[in-house]
């Protein structure tokens, strides 16, 4: 049983290029046209430098002569970067009865525009319990009275919908 060699991250440079003859493009930018593989790693090596695979799927493969260890830095320095600035867009929910009062309802609604300005999702929950089921216009009524306060500042992902013993609306920030 042999070990299983190390899979090298990041594109094939010098000796991993298997290709016969690439497309060279040289530290500065300029283009040598197609040259061999051989000759392309003896040019990187007199420059000091590393022969990468910029493009290996064309024909010929596209290389480039650069530092790979700064190019590896600057690649995983921009994915960390990316990785910083994407949002991750979260869907809170807010959980409602039929017969809410009016101060609790206003505390609801606080929290719902919080969540639309922080740029989640809110999805709006009106559960019915017991008799309340005979009643479910009346939730209906709650939903399109939260869907008419919050039209300023959010926009209906998905309109009221009956599921079993609750109704939900997804709203999401405008």
């Amino acid at each position: 049983m042999r070990p299983i060699a190390p899979q090298k991250e990041g594109p094939p440079a010098n000796e991993d290029i298997s290709a016969p003859e690439v497309q060279l493009i040289d530290a500065e930018g300029e283009n040598h046209g197609i040259v061999r593989t051989r000759e392309a790693i003896g040019m990187a090596q007199e420059a000091g430098l590393d022969l990468v695979l910029i493009a290996p799927n064309s024909n010929p493969p596209v290389a480039k002569l650069l530092d790979l260890g700064r190019f590896k830095y600057a690649a995983q320095k921009k994915a960390a970067e990316a990785r910083k600035r994407q949002k991750v867009i979260e869907v809170k929910e807010i959980q409602l009865r039929p017969n809410i009062d009016t101060h609790d309802y206003d505390t609801k609604m606080k929290a719902v525009q919080r969540f639309l300005g922080e740029g989640d999702r809110v999805k709006v929950t009106m559960r019915f319990r017991g008799r309340e089921m005979a009643h479910q216009d009346l939730g209906m009524q709650l939903l399109v009275k939260v869907k008419e306060q919050m039209d300023a500042i959010a926009k209906v992902e998905s309109q009221p919908r009956s599921e079993g013993r609750q109704m939900v609306m997804v709203l999401a920030p405008k």
